[in-house]
């Protein structure tokens, strides 16, 4: 799939092209499955610029065809899962072996392409962004959402008592499901918890949900804004923080939380262990074909999916 242009859906089209060639720190893999993310759309329309035209989609899972005469401790047949590296929305695709993360047997493909961008994100947020201590009340925007379930799933391995934001029963239900100790809707959230306030918010809803973020925080407490699905948050005062009771707002971005190879081998293995153990699950929304990408962007926009959305070629 091709973005020739910036805009909707509509501009994501089929091409047939060459094998991309691989360099020598690069490893060519059959993608058994691509991710598809809110990162995707906002890089499809313009929000984060890229040149055109290029083929969409940083996350992916396959199977090792080719290593580059520079690459070690990869071999042809090997299964892998990335993300952070370019064109996972098609057949082949050349990612740079330092991103390749290898799969064990007890992971299927599908649970592979779904748990390196949103299982990672979910994991520098509730180590590291705001770190969850046993006790703490958090609360997590998109409770249903493919980030939303899995941070909800570590915050209680963690100890936290977990209150979520949905929009619809049936998504109340998968959330309760997850872990959640308490799901309330989004109109108003902020007044349910405004007595005690929580220690921290995870928001990836953004614009829509921020200011009654800050209010739901409780003395000291900590807004991770991580995302802006509903609208990018404008420009902040920060003496509205001073006034929410010495607030904390935090913008991080995973690549600054996966520096390195030992940082992000190290959070990948703790979210295999609890996938393996049973701790963590992945709920998988729906596969489309990946000649339907357009279909599966107008999907994951209109904020009607629970879980993950995976294409496969």
């Amino acid at each position: 799939m091709v973005v020739g242009e910036h805009g909707g859906p509509d501009v994501l089209e089929v091409h047939n092209l060459d094998l991309p060639e691989v360099a020598g720190d690069q490893v060519l893999v059959k993608v058994a499955y691509a991710g598809v993310n809110y990162v995707d759309i906002y890089q499809r329309e313009g929000v984060y610029p890229r040149q055109v035209p290029f083929v969409p989609g940083g996350e992916g899972a396959g199977r090792v065809l080719e290593v580059g005469a520079e690459v070690s401790g990869l071999s042809a047949g090997d299964r892998v899962a990335w993300q952070g590296a370019p064109g996972a929305y098609a057949r082949y695709v050349s990612v740079p072996a330092s991103q390749l993360l290898r799969i064990p047997d007890e992971v299927t493909d599908e649970q592979a392409a779904a748990l390196p961008l949103q299982g990672l994100t979910a994991h520098y947020l509730a180590t590291s962004s705001y770190a969850i201590h046993p006790g703490d009340t958090v609360l997590i925007h998109a409770g249903a959402g493919g980030v939303g379930l899995l941070l909800t799933q570590i915050a209680k391995i963690r100890g936290a008592t977990v209150i979520t934001t949905v929009s619809t029963p049936g998504k109340a239900e998968v959330s309760r499901a997850a872990g959640a100790d308490q799901v309330l809707g989004y109109d108003d959230f902020h007044e349910e918890l405004s007595e005690q306030g929580v220690h921290a918010v995870y928001d990836g809803v953004g614009r829509s949900t921020f200011e009654r973020s800050l209010k739901a925080l409780r003395r000291r407490g900590t807004l991770v804004l991580y995302g802006g699905s509903s609208g990018h948050v404008a420009s902040v005062d920060p003496r509205r923080l001073t006034e929410g009771g010495s607030l904390t707002l935090k913008r991080p971005t995973l690549r600054d939380f996966v520096v390195d190879r030992p940082e992000l081998e190290s959070r990948f293995q703790d979210l295999l262990d609890w996938l393996i153990e049973g701790r963590l699950h992945l709920h998988i929304h729906r596969h489309y074909p990946l000649v339907d990408a357009k279909d599966a962007h107008r999907a994951l926009a209109s904020r009607d999916t629970v879980g993950k959305l995976l294409l496969a070629p």
